[in-house]
């Protein structure tokens, strides 16, 4: 019988044929890049499932050029600003169960009051981060 893995600590990609890999456990933003060679076949139509806890807002702003990302928080209270390309400047915050898409090309953060948790679904390919 498989182990169960835990999602915070090993993510899952979704690639081409409908595969569902297990990946290597998250060790920090290098991670990230080790991960894009490792699914570079897939482009942009593979997805990390991964899932984050955190104590602190963010201290960085990511976009995704090549695919939307799907947030889902599962506990606590997430509050995401989306900084779009053409000036505009959103925020939507997340309850327990509550969901928000990050459109291609959106620069985007989170805030959080205390500790929350979610869920991503990324297009990974050509992932940026600038400081906040």
């Amino acid at each position: 019988m498989a182990e169960p893995k835990r999602l915070a600590e090993e993510p899952v990609h979704l690639g081409l044929g409908a595969i569902a890999q297990a990946q290597p456990p998250f060790t920090g933003m290098e991670w990230y890049a080790d991960y894009e060679q490792r699914t570079a076949a897939d482009g942009a139509e593979g997805r990390l499932v991964s899932m984050h806890s955190f104590a602190e807002s963010w201290d960085s702003w990511e976009m995704h050029p090549k695919g939307h990302e799907v947030v889902v928080c599962t506990a606590g209270t997430i509050t995401l600003t989306q900084d779009y390309p053409d000036g505009r400047v959103e925020q939507v915050t997340l309850n327990p169960g509550e969901y928000a898409i990050n459109d291609p090309g959106v620069w985007h953060t989170a805030d959080v009051q205390s500790e929350a948790t979610a869920l991503f679904i990324t297009c990974g390919a050509g992932t940026e981060h600038r400081p906040r």
